[in-house]
């Protein structure tokens, strides 16, 4: 099922950079009287057809061929006939026909710059804490070693931050592992274009261990304390989970900065072999985080 939804990713974020590179074509044609229209306007990686409805052969030539590829070259167009340039570069050039006479054989086009874009994808979109998440995503403009700024915006942050730094590789893509610590909304940017926002939650780390008869002991890992908040104990029936009793969780330890674990241990005189976990649910992990779920155990 990954693999499928990384396919699929994929698949969206080819369509989104073939929607946006997408090239049309204007029509120029060569009459008695000159060119028509005269100043073409187009969007970089466009073309323009030049089509000569003329009785006399024409050429077309350009003050400079800076990002312009003309088909036939050089461009000298029969009656009838018809030739197409296209334009990578944004800016604006003359064209002309030296052999005719006159400003009607002259004409401009100019080539506005088409803005990039970023798609933005991730590997998943809910981790337990501790978890990577692989970004990954493309410039339109296919440009490498363009720098691409990851930016997070955690859960009750005070704003954005930016928590990584990557540059884009071949045919502009690009990729970053990023560690969220609650649930957190990332976007990257390159200079002024900016992705859209994809969402990560996150569940806090809960382990449940027995360690001894009866007693049972739930670690909670995240980012802040979950002292004075419950877990619930719970027994597997064979076709659902069912609550025992809830526990306060009391003890605060900190681990490797900046994740705070938070501990307790209780009793339990249910019997023993039986299917078994803690749960920390959404009334008491709060608006940042999912509910905790532990490993199963044999009470």
């Amino acid at each position: 099922m990954r693999k499928l939804l990384l396919l699929l990713a994929a698949f969206a974020m080819l369509a989104v950079t073939g929607a946006v590179s997408a090239a049309t074509t204007t029509t120029v044609t060569i009459t008695k009287a000159g060119y028509v229209p005269s100043t073409p306007k187009i969007s970089q990686g466009d073309s323009v057809q030049f089509v000569n409805s003329d009785t006399v052969a024409h050429q077309i030539v350009f003050k400079t061929m800076t990002g312009i590829t003309c088909t036939p070259n050089p461009l000298v167009l029969q009656p009838g006939q018809s030739g197409t340039c296209s334009f990578q570069t944004a800016g604006s050039t003359t064209f002309s026909d030296p052999n005719a006479k006159g400003n009607t054989f002259r004409g401009t086009v100019t080539v506005n710059g088409v803005a990039d874009s970023l798609t933005l994808v991730t590997s998943l979109h809910s981790v337990v804490y501790g978890g990577h998440v692989t970004l990954s995503g493309m410039l339109s403009s296919h440009k490498v070693g363009e720098t691409v700024d990851v930016i997070a915006l955690g859960c009750g942050t005070n704003g954005p931050a930016k928590v990584a730094t990557v540059l884009t590789t071949t045919n502009g893509a690009f990729t970053a592992s990023v560690q969220p610590l609650l649930n957190t909304s990332y976007t990257v940017k390159v200079k002024n274009t900016t992705s859209a926002a994809m969402p990560v939650t996150v569940r806090p780390r809960l382990h449940l261990s027995k360690p001894a008869a009866h007693r049972f002991a739930p670690r909670v890992s995240a980012s802040t304390t979950f002292a004075g908040k419950y877990t619930s104990f719970q027994r597997y029936t064979g076709s659902r989970w069912i609550y025992v009793r809830s526990a306060l969780l009391r003890t605060n330890t900190t681990g490797v900065l900046p994740t705070v674990i938070t501990t307790t241990s209780f009793t339990s005189a249910i019997h023993s072999g039986l299917r078994v976990r803690a749960v920390v649910g959404q009334a008491q992990v709060g608006n940042c985080y999912l509910p905790a779920i532990s490993n199963a155990i044999r009470s």
